[in-house]
């Protein structure tokens, strides 16, 4: 299946892309540790199904030297042993901020009390901008069929300096 349209060959879509990849900025730069907002965009682009950024982010993950058996296991967390408390919270707090037509309170009061365990407000801001972020940009990719296998880690550095 061919992409229906190039998001990156379009001036509008260009346009929008670029200010979609500054916003981005906002929150890698923040105190959020980069391997935990690396974990929760791939599981949020597991559940909508966006292998483009299944790709992205299991090469950017691999690229930062995180293991293979923790890529691997980002899809089963809760039957793993291999993350932290933290990076749980974070992941409940991705699954449930991406299903949020699957249960009608969005995120539940006990995963919301398990981020504010671990993490402070700057890393709460990020972690939620985080979310709502990789959410968009799944349904960019999935609307387009911008399919996953050609990034390269790092490929978008220089686009956004």
């Amino acid at each position: 299946m061919e992409a229906r349209f190039d998001m990156f060959d379009n001036e509008i879509a260009a346009k929008f892309a670029k200010r979609f990849a500054n916003a981005s900025l906002v929150i890698t730069q923040s105190p959020l540790p980069k391997s935990t907002l690396e974990l929760v965009s791939l599981r949020a682009s597991q559940i909508n199904g966006c292998g483009w950024c299944i790709d992205l982010h299991t090469k950017e993950l691999a690229a930062a030297g995180e293991s293979a058996v923790r890529i691997n296991l980002v899809a089963a967390w809760r039957e793993s042993t291999v993350f932290t408390e933290a990076e749980q919270a974070a992941l409940a707090l991705a699954e449930e901020g991406t299903r949020l037509a699957d249960a009608h309170q969005g995120v539940s009061d006990e995963t919301w009390g398990l981020v504010r365990k671990h993490y402070d407000d700057d890393q709460i801001a990020a972690l939620v901008a985080g979310v709502a972020l990789i959410n968009a940009a799944n349904r960019l990719a999935v609307i387009v069929h911008q399919r996953g296998g050609s990034y390269e880690p790092g490929m978008f550095a220089a686009a956004l300096s």
